[in-house]
């Protein structure tokens, strides 16, 4: 690939990560491709249940934002942050590294969880989501028979 193409993926990968910060699930969608591959890294037996409906298959701009208001509803506001701590450009590829810190809505408990993030950018828009994450932090943050 050539390097205007990693350039135009970095744009499009730090813009995504400036909405995201900002919170506006609508604003984030705007990102991303109408139709797209969106996965997380969970057991599908695990996908949607009723403390995290928000880790399921997603590929439509609109569950994009259903996905962000999913996680905002779930988690407690003003408790949250995350740390990028690298992001990576191959083409049209990108992945971001780095650790995020949410409170569980549910239960009150705090959580750190790290994670990958794959993505691919045509026309400068995402059609390709797969994050990889430390799921057993968050099913235990979320988990009501866990210990406190």
């Amino acid at each position: 690939m050539s390097t205007a193409t990693s350039v135009t993926t970095r744009a499009a990968v730090e813009e995504l990560l400036r909405r995201i910060g900002e919170g506006s699930p609508e604003r984030i969608a705007e990102i991303y491709a109408e139709r797209g591959d969106w996965k997380l890294d969970w057991p599908e037996a695990e996908h949607g249940r009723a403390a995290t409906p928000w880790i399921r298959r997603r590929s439509t701009r609109a569950d994009t934002a259903a996905h962000y208001r999913e996680i905002a509803e779930h988690h407690v506001p003003g408790e949250a942050a995350t740390e990028i701590e690298r992001v990576l450009v191959d083409g049209a590829d990108a992945v971001v590294l780095g650790e995020i810190r949410q409170t569980a809505r549910s239960t009150g408990r705090a959580y750190r969880a790290r994670f990958a993030l794959h993505l691919t950018i045509e026309d400068g828009l995402v059609t390709r989501h797969h994050v990889y994450e430390d799921s057993l932090a968050v099913a235990q943050a979320f988990d009501p028979e866990q210990p406190g």
